[in-house]
């Protein structure tokens, strides 16, 4: 039977998986451009800052995604409602009380992050605090306490970080092919390798993409789940993302790389989920998810 604990140890899993799957595409990647270029150095430094880039994004996960959205700590004087509803809801969930930031923001959203439970965040927009009541309110928080608690958090983290850096690699190796790599064409074999890492340098990037945006979708659906039962409440989240998704304009600051740790969509609506299929989208399409939290009740 699948609970709540075996889904935490499947995030653990899952985690130790994607940061297999993504070295073992950037060492790929570093085999093909060195033996391109006949230089065993650039595999040593493919791993190196690979590995060095997991650490760094281990430690500074939380800092670099609220400074990224723009986040300000948010006091219990300023925002009593917000902080006594984290507050409470920590306590239900058995969690240590995490961090609080808002962000100016008239678009109704919000997102969780950090390493861990004890060095967790939680970032809401000032129009989310303005648009719900109580219970929706609750149901957003118990949301994003649940990403906290289900440890999945980790999961995405590591994948901002690998799929931003295996997009810059490929992008630099691309322009190493065309504009670097002639002088070396008349090297045998050289022309075969430089094909094959051309094309690697363009897959790359998509495919781990594709692997960060399922990963996504999953996270949300769970969460959703989690977060009912932790209020008791499933109509609370419903309701919640009902608005959410009537708002529908897009927040004032975006950026790709945190998108999908929102519980909405930043660029509204899922407009562009709408346009190209949901196989691009960073999260499951909001009626579907209000479907599944109403068919719970």
């Amino acid at each position: 039977m699948v609970t709540l604990y075996t889904q935490q140890g499947q995030n653990v899993r899952k985690t130790w998986m994607l940061m297999s799957i993504f070295l073992i595409i950037v060492i790929g990647l570093g085999y093909v451009f060195s033996r391109m270029y006949n230089n065993p150095n650039i595999l040593y430094f493919f791993v190196v800052f690979s590995i060095g880039m997991n650490i760094i994004s281990y430690w500074y996960s939380d800092k670099i995604a609220l400074t990224m959205a723009g986040a300000h700590p948010a006091s219990r004087e300023q925002y009593f409602d917000f902080y006594t509803t984290v507050e409470n809801l920590a306590i239900t969930a058995g969690l240590p009380m995490p961090k609080i930031y808002v962000i100016d923001d008239p678009s109704p959203n919000a997102f969780a992050t950090g390493r861990d439970k004890n060095h967790a965040v939680v970032a809401v927009t000032t129009g989310l605090l303005t648009i719900m009541n109580k219970t929706e309110l609750e149901g957003v928080i118990a949301h994003e306490m649940s990403h906290i608690g289900n440890k999945d958090m980790l999961v995405s983290t590591v994948a901002v970080v690998l799929v931003g850096f295996i997009a810059i690699i490929s992008d630099m190796m691309v322009r190493m092919s065309f504009f670097g790599g002639r002088r070396n064409n008349d090297r045998e074999g050289n022309g075969l390798f430089m094909i094959i890492g051309i094309v690697l340098a363009i897959l790359a990037p998509i495919a781990a993409t594709l692997i960060q945006l399922a990963i996504s979708r999953k996270r949300e659906y769970l969460a959703d789940a989690s977060g009912a039962l932790l209020t008791r409440y499933p109509e609370g989240l419903a309701s919640a993302l009902e608005k959410i998704n009537k708002y529908g304009t897009p927040m004032i600051k975006q950026s790709t790389a945190i998108a999908h740790l929102y519980i909405a969509n930043p660029t509204g609506s899922g407009q562009f989920a709408k346009k190209v299929g949901n196989l691009f989208s960073t999260h499951p399409p909001i009626e579907e998810r209000i479907k599944r939290l109403r068919e719970s009740l």
